[in-house]
């Protein structure tokens, strides 16, 4: 059993990690910078990830999946309206990114477009967190009576909207992209029942 302060010191380094990434990328997130902003020593980050950044980078990517994933699930319930549920969530979206001043975008977004054809195990935990994400939505989909396979494809272009306006927000530092496309995404999702 792991003791209880090791835990802690891998849990922060993960987290401190997860964020780096999702402000600035694999590239730019140094092994010392992940060791001062994590408060662990350098030498805990390589006791707890023996194969080093690579492997830092996928824990701290699933840990970024999960995170988002759990706000996603609890946007999703708070309505019984499917469609409301995911205009609402594009607004809880837009409202933490400009509470950040722009800076925390999507949580994998960043390292998997860099990691795409020269880093296959980022990239992969990358496309596991976008599917466990689409996952969410498709059963939320399923659950309020869309068929199966319409609810997929919704929640393929329900994910893949999102990411896209969330970008643009940081980008335009504004909340409109992500606010525009909630509307319509819940549009989208009324014209199917």
């Amino acid at each position: 059993m792991t003791p209880p302060h090791a835990a802690g010191t891998r849990e922060r380094i993960v987290r401190a990690t997860s964020r780096l990434l999702q402000r600035q990328g694999y590239t730019a997130t140094g092994l010392k910078e992940i060791s001062q902003a994590s408060q662990a020593t350098l030498g805990s980050v390589y006791h707890f990830f023996p194969g080093g950044k690579r492997e830092l980078a996928v824990a701290a990517i699933r840990h970024g999946d999960a995170e988002f994933a759990d706000q996603l699930r609890e946007a999703l319930g708070r309505d019984d309206d499917p469609a409301a549920a995911v205009a609402a969530c594009a607004e809880e979206l837009a409202r933490g990114l400009r509470e950040s001043d722009w800076l925390d975008g999507c949580p994998v977004t960043t390292a998997a477009l860099e990691s795409a054809g020269h880093l296959p195990d980022i990239q992969r935990a990358a496309a596991e967190a976008f599917a466990h994400w689409r996952g969410l939505v498709r059963d939320r989909l399923t659950d309020c009576g869309l068929a199966p396979e319409h609810a997929a494809d919704l929640a393929h272009t329900v994910i893949n909207t999102l990411e896209g306006a969330e970008m643009a927000a940081q980008v335009s530092r504004s909340e409109e992209p992500l606010l525009i496309a909630g509307r319509h995404l819940a549009r989208l999702i009324d014209s199917y029942r």
